[in-house]
């Protein structure tokens, strides 16, 4: 929300931008191959992330130029990712959370009517299903489909190809029926024809491998834009069983508007900008996909991936492009991250309840680095939540993760590191296990499986082989802090003046 008026479309989360100040329009004509990429590494990488871009008069392959305009680093800072899930805080929407898994029915009946907002709110979030959709103002089928003429950007280098990269991956368990809807690449191949990457560990490879086995060809829907929740959304790690635009009406307290597909038997989101149908045949070989510049900062080798045959592209009238690219962090997927670690925070709490924080830098690319803050209570504590987030989802994943004290700020890495550095006897303290790993990491052993890294940099304890007094931080005393804070704007100290 933005002044009490939804985000619905990307053209309203755009405008939400500019009126915060926060947007850049490029009225030149750039380049979609590599030209867009490049400007906005740039923005990323400068402070807060830069600015969101829209680019008015993108040029396609072979400068031809396209009335499409292409919005990227949308959600490339934490204003604009808080105000694409319309809170001041995303820590908000962890209270929200915790607040309904911590529900607990009264005695009183006066008590238990006032309860009754917070039990519906769990229930009024379905999706609505509409006949006629700003989707399908313009639909393009048979020969009338030319991805080329979209202005899907050529990222990097040494990219296979054009990707898109900002995408709502629809599809559905073929034995449940329940949807999912997932962030994976997709590269252009043809006119018609698109490469899917969807990882080994993805809900929506699962749902390729049982329609696979059937024999049985799967239906595909990529849709691009619509409300800044359920971009969102298509990014976040939630459980298989859960609907992806059911959680995005809880986010946007509003629920998600949906249409039939017109060749598909998927539904899509009403008010994306651009929605591509197909199928993938089990029957067919896999097609190679790749190399693609990684969130990692590196390549990821091409590999064989199914292929989606496009049987329609439907539009606004007025479609904007989004996109996002990744490569070297920090980069806009960063945020995109950061939202899933503070929204998910309650959750990891209800399994593992010691935890007090996490944090995942920018640098550690998500997978490779976890620093985590816990309320300790008895030796060994530290190896327990270890090993109870390596045995979650995702988290599974995680190549490194360093357990602290409570008091540790993990959010501030500087001192997570500084802490842990201290605390550490490394023979003791640093151990070694094995499990699944990322399927872009490069360094690992096998392709998916390697070793993962514990450190526990806690207190420690007698019991756990420390026998001397482990000493006090030092803090100052909070009189003296007064007494120079009091004091300070007579020193004439300007601590923010560039040396």
């Amino acid at each position: 929300m933005s002044g009490g008026r939804p985000l619905d479309t990307v053209r309203d989360f755009i405008a939400a931008i500019d009126a915060a100040g926060d947007l850049t329009r490029v009225a030149k004509s750039v380049s979609v191959v590599r030209e867009i990429a490049e400007v906005a590494d740039r923005c990323m990488k400068s402070p807060d992330g830069g600015p969101a871009l829209l680019f008015d008069a993108p040029a396609l392959a072979g400068g031809r130029s396209t009335g499409m305009p292409v919005a990227i680093n949308l959600f490339g800072s934490h204003r604009r990712m808080a105000l694409a899930l319309g809170v001041q805080d995303l820590d908000e929407i962890g209270v929200r959370i915790s607040q309904m898994l911590t529900i607990k029915v009264p005695d009183g009946w006066r008590e238990k009517l006032a309860l009754v907002p917070q039990l519906l709110e769990l229930a009024k979030y379905p999706p609505r299903t509409v006949k006629n959709a700003p989707c399908q103002q313009t639909v393009l089928r048979g020969a009338d489909i030319d991805l080329g003429a979209l202005p899907i950007i050529t990222c990097w280098p040494e990219d296979g190809g054009p990707y898109i990269t900002l995408p709502q991956v629809i599809t559905r368990d073929p034995r449940s029926g329940v949807r999912n809807v997932g962030m994976y690449r997709v590269q252009v191949l043809g006119k018609d024809l698109l490469a899917m990457h969807w990882q080994r560990h993805k809900v929506g490879a699962a749902h390729w491998r049982d329609m696979a086995a059937r024999g049985e060809k799967m239906p595909v829907a990529i849709a691009l834009g619509g409300d800044p929740p359920s971009i969102y959304a298509a990014s976040a790690p939630l459980p298989p069983n859960i609907d992806e635009y059911v959680f995005a009406g809880f986010l946007r307290r509003r629920p998600v508007t949906l249409v039939q597909g017109v060749t598909v038997d998927l539904q899509v989101p009403a008010e994306a900008d651009i929605v591509i149908e197909g199928f993938i045949d089990p029957a067919e070989a896999l097609v190679t996909e790749g190399p693609f510049g990684d969130h990692t900062g590196f390549y990821s080798l091409a590999d064989l991936y199914p292929a989606v045959h496009v049987t329609a592209v439907t539009m606004r009238k007025d479609p904007v492009y989004p996109t996002t690219i990744v490569g070297r962090p920090p980069m806009e997927d960063y945020y995109l991250g950061h939202a899933t670690e503070r929204i998910f925070l309650p959750l990891l709490k209800l399994t593992v309840p010691e935890i007090v924080d996490y944090h995942m830098p920018s640098y550690g690319i998500f997978h490779n680095l976890v620093f985590v803050s816990i309320h300790k209570q008895y030796p060994g504590q530290a190896w327990k939540v270890m090993n109870a987030l390596w045995g979650m989802g995702l988290m599974s994943l995680a190549k490194l993760i360093v357990v602290v004290d409570g008091d540790v700020n993990v959010r501030n890495p500087e001192e997570a590191w500084w802490v842990a550095l201290n605390h550490i006897d490394p023979e003791r303290d640093i151990r070694f296990t094995m499990g699944p790993i990322d399927v872009l990491d490069h360094a690992s052993r096998a392709f998916t499986y390697g070793s993962k890294m514990g450190v526990d940099a806690t207190t420690k304890w007698k019991e756990e082989g420390f026998t001397r007094e482990w000493p006090k931080r030092i803090v100052m005393d909070e009189a003296t802090r007064a007494r120079v804070d009091a004091m300070w704007a007579g020193l004439g100290i300007d601590l923010g003046k560039k040396r």
